[in-house]
């Protein structure tokens, strides 16, 4: 329902998405499905591959809950990437014959890529992409009360992991080039989780 996102690397602040969130939690949406470019830090999750956010990693210690000033505000994080919804996702994507990988992403500010010591420090943190969005979201979609899924398109290596130079431009060239197999794989896995919240 929502095209695109703001960064937080575009104002500096964590809370841009807050509002249209929101609406679709007051709007009745029960589950916030995320899609985001990644670099693999994975030597065996290469370009053009997708990969389930199991977990995250919030380095940059932002939350775009400081205005709240309820209790509520402390958010339980500790199955912040529904289990069950990645499940489904897993079983989708066999259905379907694609291969999908699973594992903890690193949120960075951005908007400069990383450094080959900052992926190192990412890889030994337990860190399988990294990337500047979606956690922000994921903490107001789980204040909202929304059930979150996650997946990321490796567009790149990461800094250090192989002998490129790291653009925009090749990200985005990677997510272009991945992105006729990831929309077959997004429908399969909308689908199975449309039924599953009808039922």
């Amino acid at each position: 329902m929502l095209a695109g996102r703001k960064h937080a690397y575009e104002s500096g602040e964590a809370d841009a998405m807050a509002g249209a969130i929101r609406t679709l939690a007051a709007a009745g949406v029960q589950a916030l499905v995320q899609t985001n470019a990644a670099g693999s830090l994975d030597a065996a999750m290469r370009p053009g591959e997708l990969m389930l956010i199991s977990d995250h990693l919030n380095l940059p210690q932002r939350s775009p809950l400081f205005g709240e000033t309820s209790d509520r505000r402390f958010v339980d994080m500790s199955a912040a990437y529904d289990p069950a919804l990645r499940a489904l996702a897993q079983a989708a994507a066999q259905r379907a014959g694609q291969p999908l990988h699973e594992g903890v992403y690193a949120w960075v500010m951005g908007p400069q890529f990383e450094t080959p010591a900052e992926i190192r420090m990412l890889r030994a943190f337990g860190a399988q992409a990294v990337g500047m969005s979606t956690v922000p979201e994921t903490i107001i979609a789980r204040h909202a009360g929304l059930r979150v899924l996650a997946l990321s398109m490796i567009t790149n290596m990461a800094a250090g992991m192989a002998a490129e130079t790291l653009s925009h431009a090749r990200t985005l060239a990677g997510a272009a080039a991945g992105s006729e197999r990831a929309v077959q794989l997004l429908v399969a896995v909308i689908q199975a989780l449309d039924q599953a919240l009808e039922a």
